[in-house]
């Protein structure tokens, strides 16, 4: 279980404005895409037979796919981010499990063009030819292979990408509206004047990035995962942020405690294992915790 309680006090500007609200409309268009940890055992993979764990290995190959596609393409997490909000989205309405008469989509071939999708609303556009390429080296991975218009690899994934790009947009009912999270939670460091510290700022960047590869954007919405990497930051560099007239600072961001430790204890739960980063401690399990090798796990499109 994560602790409520951080230990060392941090200075905080003198003069700032107060967090305000969420938009309503902005509430109400991401709370129709939120869904309870039961409803995510009854999604069409698992009621067509698929096991969850199934499921989730499914949906961290397709993350893992994005990301490596996106690192590739020198994409921003924020639209990293995007991209795989889309493909959870995507598979909360359609099955990843083939029976009579259906075939669904590889889950590359959906990551790819969810990555496709997310490039256009983030505005960091690539080049459709670019974009096949990167995904091509990394299906096969291969990431010095030849692909170019002569290529068989080239136009298939190039036909997939888009004629898969409508089947995604109708599944999502054309609701491209996505808060990152890294946004808010820039905010939330600014608002206390801690925009500078590396540690912590690395920290919160770091839950961020390895929540994309869970389903922890279907259970909450982007400002609650956003307190939960400030909260889990703070509680790894040991910092304690001030009360405003008697109230903790997660209500003076608008988020509820309880929706930040069941993120933090989601998160725990999946990573506690977690290998150390580049030789720092894991902000998910105590350092001296012995850590288990986590696997990237990629592979061929079928079909």
């Amino acid at each position: 279980m994560v602790s409520t309680t951080l230990s060392s006090p941090n200075p905080t500007p003198v003069s700032r404005e107060r967090p305000r609200p969420p938009p309503p409309a902005v509430v109400e268009a991401e709370q129709q895409w939120i869904f309870s940890e039961e409803e995510l055992l009854r999604t069409p993979s698992i009621m067509d037979g698929m096991s969850p764990e199934d499921e989730r290995m499914h949906r961290r190959k397709g993350v893992n796919f994005i990301l490596q596609v996106g690192m590739m393409l020198k994409l921003p997490q924020t639209t990293l981010s995007t991209a795989a909000v889309f493909f959870n989205r995507f598979v909360m309405r359609n099955s990843l499990k083939a029976r009579p008469g259906y075939k669904p989509l590889h889950q590359y071939q959906i990551a790819a063009t969810a990555l496709f999708l997310a490039t256009k609303v983030e505005e960091n556009c690539r080049k459709m030819k670019e974009l096949v390429i990167a995904c091509v080296r990394v299906a096969l991975k291969d990431p010095n292979k030849l692909v170019d218009e002569q290529t068989k690899d080239f136009w298939k994934w190039r036909d997939t990408i888009l004629y898969s790009e409508d089947v995604i947009l109708e599944s999502l009912c054309f609701d491209l509206s996505v808060e990152p999270p890294y946004k808010t939670m820039y905010e939330m460091l600014k608002y206390y004047g801690v925009e500078h510290n590396k540690r912590l700022r690395n920290a919160a960047w770091a839950f961020l990035s390895d929540s994309c590869l869970t389903q922890l954007c279907l259970l909450f919405t982007s400002r609650t995962i956003a307190a939960a990497s400030l909260y889990a930051a703070a509680r790894t560099c040991d910092i304690q942020f001030p009360e405003e007239a008697g109230k903790p600072w997660w209500e003076v961001q608008y988020v509820a405690l309880r929706d930040i430790r069941r993120a933090c204890n989601l998160m725990v739960d999946l990573f506690e294992h977690s290998p150390p980063k580049d030789g720092e401690a894991s902000i998910y399990a105590p350092p001296a915790h012995d850590a288990e090798e986590v696997v990237s796990e990629e592979g061929e499109l079928d079909g």
